[in-house]
Formats: C-alpha cells, sequence, structure tokens
C-alpha cells in the first residue's frame, strides 16, 4: 500500500488557500481518479485508489497542519507502510514560486510546520515528499497572513496547472520511480518553457 498525504487544514475557511496546496492537490489526483476523500480513520480523511498499478491511499490528515504528524503516524501503523519506500507528503512551500513543483527524497522540514510534525512522529525523515510552490509574484510583509488567506482570481489558472502537475508528478513516482520524477519535475519554469517552444 502506497500512502499519499497532502497538508492543509480543515474548515471551510482555509479550503482554497495557499497553505492548503496539499489538500487540493489530493483532491485532484482523487478527482482524476475516480475516487472520494470522505472515509474517516486516524484522524484523517481517506480514500482508496490504483495509481500507477498501486494501491494508493490518499489522505487528509485532520488534525490541523501543526499536528499532522499524529495523524500520519496512525496511518503508517495501521495500513504498515515503510515511510521510507511507500510515503509520499504533499504540500505548500512559501519559497517557491507559485507554479513550481520540487520533489526531494528525504530532508529537514524547512521550518514548514507540517513537515516539522511528520518528521518528530515518525522519527526519520526519510520519505518522498513534494513541495508545491505558493509564492506570490510580489513580497508579501506578513507570510502567515498570506498563507491562510484565500487565492486571488489572478492566480487560480496557475493553481489549477500546479495541481495537474502535483498528479502527473505522483503518477510518474509511482510508476518510474523518483529519480525519474526528479529529472523530470525539478527544472525552472523558464527552462521548462524553452524545451517546449
Amino acid at each position: 500500500m502506497k500512502l499519499i498525504v497532502g497538508l492543509g487544514n480543515p474548515g471551510i475557511e482555509y479550503q482554497f488557500t495557499p497553505h492548503n496546496m496539499g489538500f487540493l492537490a489530493v483532491d485532484r489526483i482523487a478527482e482524476q481518479h475516480g475516487v472520494r476523500v470522505s472515509n474517516r480513520q486516524c484522524r484523517a480523511l481517506t480514500g482508496k485508489a490504483v495509481i500507477a498499478d498501486h494501491a494508493v491511499l490518499l489522505a487528509k490528515p485532520e488534525t490541523y497542519m501543526n499536528l499532522s504528524g499524529m495523524s500520519v503516524r496512525e496511518l503508517v501503523r495501521e495500513h504498515a507502510v515503510d515511510p521510507a519506500q511507500d510515503l509520499i507528503v504533499i504540500y505548500d512551500e512559501l519559497d517557491l514560486p507559485l507554479g513550481v513543483v520540487r520533489i526531494r527524497q528525504r530532508g529537514s522540514s524547512a521550518g514548514h510546520n507540517g513537515m516539522e510534525s511528520i518528521i518528530g512522529a515518525l522519527g526519520s525523515d526519510e520519505f518522498v515528499r513534494m513541495r508545491l510552490g505558493i509564492g506570490p509574484d510580489h513580497p508579501v510583509k506578513d507570510g502567515a497572513r498570506y498563507v491562510l488567506g484565500q487565492f486571488k482570481k489572478s492566480q487560480y489558472a496557475a493553481v489549477d496547472q500546479e495541481l495537474d502537475t502535483a498528479a502527473e508528478a505522483v503518477k510518474v513516482i509511482l510508476g518510474e520511480g523518483v529519480a525519474t520524477a526528479m529529472s523530470r519535475f525539478n527544472r525552472r519554469p523558464e527552462a521548462a518553457e524553452e524545451k517546449g517552444s
């Protein structure tokens, strides 16, 4: 069983905010595979899918971002998941521009509270993570206020494209491996545009 966890905050007021990109990505993956992420277990909403011939559990912790690790640890135990082999965590990254996706096999939380909680709960940073850029095209004075505020209409198209990219990257990770996904998706957007022209 592969476990794909998107990070965010529960509640309608947070639904379409930058800090909920992980939730939005899991919703997009579920939508593409015709499943609903609505089953409650291990303090998370979950749904089962088959992606690239793998049985996958999609999960959105309901613990609020700062306590995401509590839910992830329970899901890992409940489904006998080996984090180093079978866990993918998807979350927002303010330091990356909106539209940019970055995949890593391990590493620190870099100050992200949700990741800090997961690494602490699992006692390891050995698991795949996908960071979804949410950085605006202008400096923000209050990062916390920005990530918890609603996306602007001018950002909708970029958000939509990024969610599609995230869903595609998950298929590549599961079907072709993390190294292939990293080489394909960890490019600068300018390089990708030049390649496509």
